[in-house]
């Protein structure tokens, strides 16, 4: 059994065939499917999914740090509300994204930050976006550190020495497409990293994985994710399952 721990399966890209899409990832053996918030716009359509895939979708809740905007406030009464009203597994995805906009670090910090506290009030994982913002992203850890926090850094795409780092703020690796591309660099030290500290991922429907680099991802993909991570790992892709999926409950409690 494999776990997908950071799947939009209610993107606008799979409109057009998601039942067939998810039948495929489930036949392929990914039996579970961790579904980030961005914001109060996919709450609904999430809530669908969780309706017809009950059992196999698991949803979390959060704002998206590209989604944290003049209305920051008013989406982060959404996200407290939604907590109020019913469970989740993780607060997420939060984090930090210098790519598209940096004039929106300040209140992307404040949003980081908020939410992190609103994942240790209800014993929660976090999980992080961190694009172009490594250092800003540690310097929030660092400021939140506790017994308390714990999680995924999604997308880990850092070098050894920022995977450690992670690792030391009880986070695992969350390692996807990026680890089969030639350029990813994450697969030339990934076996340095125990195997206990990473869990896999597709992001889908972004980053497939090669040789599919450059077209819609989805979840079916993951196994591309588990046979690269076995070649690093010396392991049979059935072994990296059920590890990885091991270490998905640990952080997901589930």
């Amino acid at each position: 059994m494999l776990t997908d721990t950071h799947t939009h399966l209610y993107s606008d890209a799979f409109n057009d065939d998601r039942d067939t899409m998810i039948a495929r990832a489930v036949s392929a053996g990914i039996k579970r499917f961790f579904i980030p918030a961005i914001d109060s716009e996919t709450t609904q359509a999430m809530y669908d999914l969780e309706k017809k895939h009950p059992n196999k979708v698991f949803l979390m809740m959060g704002l998206h740090p590209t989604s944290v905007k003049e209305n920051y406030e008013e989406e982060l009464g959404h996200v407290t509300q939604q907590f109020k009203e019913r469970s989740f597994y993780a607060v997420g995805e939060i984090g930090i994204d210098l790519y598209w906009d940096t004039s929106t670090l300040g209140i992307q910090k404040i949003a980081f930050k908020k939410q992190i506290q609103l994942a240790k009030k209800y014993k929660l994982p976090i999980v992080i976006h961190c694009r172009d913002a490594f250092d800003e992203v540690f310097d929030v850890l660092e400021e939140e550190k506790d017994d308390a926090l714990f999680g995924i850094f999604h997308c880990f795409t850092g070098t050894f020495e920022q995977a450690k780092r992670a690792i030391s703020y009880n986070m695992k690796l969350g390692i996807g497409g990026v680890v089969t591309f030639k350029n990813g660099k994450i697969d030339q030290f990934l076996k340095n990293i125990a195997i206990e500290e990473i869990v896999l991922e597709t992001d889908s429907p972004y980053l497939s994985p090669a040789p599919h680099r450059g077209k819609r991802n989805e979840s079916s993909y993951l196994t591309l994710v588990c046979e690269k991570v076995a070649e690093i790992y010396g392991l049979s892709k059935e072994e990296v399952a059920a590890i990885t999926t091991e270490n998905s409950k640990k952080v997901f409690g589930i």
